[in-house]
């Protein structure tokens, strides 16, 4: 139902079952670390229904500053997560959980993104997020995109990021103007 290799584009249809998951998880995140957390979102693909996603939840958690965060990472470690320090992004945690598939291969499961309430990566999250669901032909070119670029690039995960750039930075811009179109025309 979820998890993906390490370096693997493969994209399924959209699982209803993606939001319990999703539920789940944000419950068992806020029980630990809740008093840290200014809000908790379900972003990326598995949270717009009607597309396809790579098989992995991604969670976005807001706190008000990034050195006063650290204090979470043991606590979401203790959940079976990872700790990817920034991972490409300045002042963002990022943590990975994985299930076992064999004993040699492991399954990305969850993807936790904890940032800053007010920073530039937590405003475009939610923003984007936002943005596809409220103009659903959207997620119709997002997924008709990713599914080329899956095919294009299947075990490029970072060409197959690239790819997207121009999407949702186009994406990000009419989320951002007053008008907000109808279309993709």
């Amino acid at each position: 139902m979820i998890g993906l290799e390490r370096n693997v584009v493969r994209l399924v249809p959209y699982n209803p079952q993606w939001k319990a998951l999703y539920e789940t998880e944000r419950r068992r995140i806020l029980a630990v670390v809740g008093e840290a957390i200014l809000d908790i979102q379900h972003v990326g693909s598995t949270a717009l229904p009607g597309g396809a996603a790579k098989p992995i939840i991604d969670i976005a958690i807001a706190v008000e500053n990034y050195e006063q965060a650290f204090e979470c990472v043991t606590p979401i470690q203790n959940l079976g997560y990872d700790y990817k320090g920034e991972n490409g992004i300045p002042r963002r945690h990022y943590f990975v959980r994985h299930v076992d598939q064999t004993h040699l291969e492991q399954l990305s499961t969850h993807h936790v993104h904890m940032t800053e309430l007010h920073s530039p990566d937590w405003q475009n999250m939610v923003l984007f997020r936002d943005f596809l669901l409220a103009h659903p032909e959207f997620i119709t070119e997002y997924t008709a995109l990713k599914l080329s670029l899956a095919e294009q690039f299947p075990s490029d995960r970072l060409a197959y990021t690239d790819g997207k750039a121009s999407f949702v930075e186009r994406v990000l811009q009419l989320a951002r103007s007053a008008d907000q179109p109808t279309g993709t025309g």
